[in-house]
């Protein structure tokens, strides 16, 4: 239900499989996704951040930094709860705030106390997202050393596109952002796990996205800024948003090798090939995602903290409640309902099983809460409609034997593989069409 999979509050990989039959509670899906507070502050004061620049300010009123004793309380939870439910695999995202305000050690030391009490066989990925700011050799090394992956947010590769990315003086924070993120990928490449970027329209999308490989991020996130129907996203008119995606979307498309993993595009390509994908933005895979402050409450996700105050808590903390108590509150059930949570518009789309709705928070409108379209419905439909025109004429290319046609080839995007190379047959999604992400291949996907 646009909150499926790998949570948008971090560079996640590999990501938990998507789940199958739910085992918690009433059938719920048990999380997947443990995103640990441990700083509460940041040292940065970007001016577009909904955390502490938004409507929710229930940071103040918490410790600047986690705890001993609730690490140590969220590790049992998350041990826990993997044993409850035969998680065979898990994501551990150290968060902030700066999570490295905390000091590389401690981070390091989280990580491997949950790998000490998981059960055997159960796998932690496990990622610090930071602002790259605070990134040294020494605290990639310690990093590195305690397998902890390092997703960096910048809104580009230059100094201009990181304008709004300030420190509370007001002074950029590029040129130590920029230095931490070159040292991610020239000396720690099996530790760096990429990029996460807020779409900024007002920049030209494909100098934005060619600044960015000029990092050499494995990954890319491009996320949608976060605003809703009471609190629209600055600049939005028309589908400003969906032609900037669609701009990068057919630059990366058209660079005949995979350039960079990009998250969205992707998982758009998967599910209009009817693949499970798994992305907070799309899609109607139940949303695995669940939040520890730096007191021991457990939320929702911060995301939600950009509709209104509260809005993400649960009333629950690791040391009197347990994750399965987390997936009973309403907030995370309708998450996990799919299609049934959606506006009757929605249900009713022929683009449903892509766009799922979009990203939940996105959906808020006051006094009618979350059971509304995306404030970028239009800018979805125009997004996953261009992908979907240019899967079909890469396949229809394949089919033909002209090489030229299939984008970024077998060795692509992992859904381009199924297009040109095995006589699959794809509809684009158009006004017209009955279902989207129609797929008939020998395989029987459909």
């Amino acid at each position: 239900m646009g909150g499926a999979g790998v949570s948008e509050q971090a560079v996640t990989e590999p990501a938990p499989a998507v789940p199958g039959p739910g085992s918690g509670p009433e059938g719920a899906f048990p999380f997947r996704q443990f995103i640990v507070k441990m700083h509460g502050r940041c040292n940065l004061a970007c001016t577009y951040c909904y955390l502490y620049e938004g409507p929710d300010s229930g940071w103040r009123d918490r410790p600047a930094a986690a705890s001993a004793a609730v690490l140590e309380r969220t590790a049992t939870r998350i041990a826990e709860h993997a044993a409850r439910h035969a998680l065979r695999d898990l994501a551990l995202v150290l968060h902030g705030g700066e999570p490295l305000l905390a000091g590389a050690g401690p981070l390091a030391a989280v990580a491997g106390r949950v790998r000490e009490l998981v059960p055997p066989g159960c796998q932690v990925h496990a990622t610090v997202q930071t602002n790259g700011t605070l990134l040294t050799e020494e605290r990639l090394a310690v990093l590195a050393e305690a397998g902890v992956r390092v997703g960096i947010s910048l809104d580009g590769g230059t100094a201009a596109h990181n304008r709004r990315r300030v420190d509370h003086a007001g002074r950029p924070s590029w040129p130590a952002a920029a230095r931490g993120a070159r040292l991610a990928a020239e000396r720690f490449p099996q530790a760096y796990a990429g990029v996460l970027t807020v779409v900024d329209p007002t920049l030209d999308p494909v100098e934005t996205y060619e600044s960015l490989l000029g990092l050499r991020p494995p990954a890319l996130d491009l996320l949608l800024p976060h605003g809703n129907w009471s609190a629209p996203p600055p600049g939005r008119t028309g589908v400003r948003y969906g032609d900037w995606l669609c701009a990068v979307f057919d630059r990366w498309w058209a660079a005949g090798r995979r350039e960079v993993r990009v998250r969205l595009f992707e998982e758009c390509v998967a599910l209009l090939l009817g693949l499970p994908a798994a992305t907070e933005a799309l899609g109607l895979a139940p949303f695995d995602a669940v939040v520890v402050e730096t007191d021991g409450s457990i939320e929702q996700v911060d995301s939600l903290k950009s509709a209104y105050p509260g809005a993400a808590r649960t009333g629950l903390d690791v040391f009197r409640h347990t994750f399965d108590e987390a997936l009973r509150h309403p907030g995370v059930a309708a998450r996990q309902a799919g299609a049934a949570s959606l506006a009757d518009q929605c249900r009713a789309c022929p683009l449903l099983r892509v766009c799922g709705g979009g990203h939940y928070a996105h959906r808020y409108r006051a006094g009618h809460g979350f059971r509304n379209p995306s404030v970028y419905c239009a800018d979805l439909q125009r997004f996953i409609r261009h992908v979907s025109s240019r899967l079909a004429a890469a396949a229809n290319g394949a089919t033909a034997g002209d090489s030229s046609a299939t984008g970024p080839s077998a060795t692509g995007p992992a859904a381009a593989d199924a297009v040109s190379g095995g006589g699959a047959s794809i509809r684009p999604v158009g006004n017209g069409s009955a279902r989207a992400g129609t797929v008939s291949a020998p395989g029987g996907v459909s």
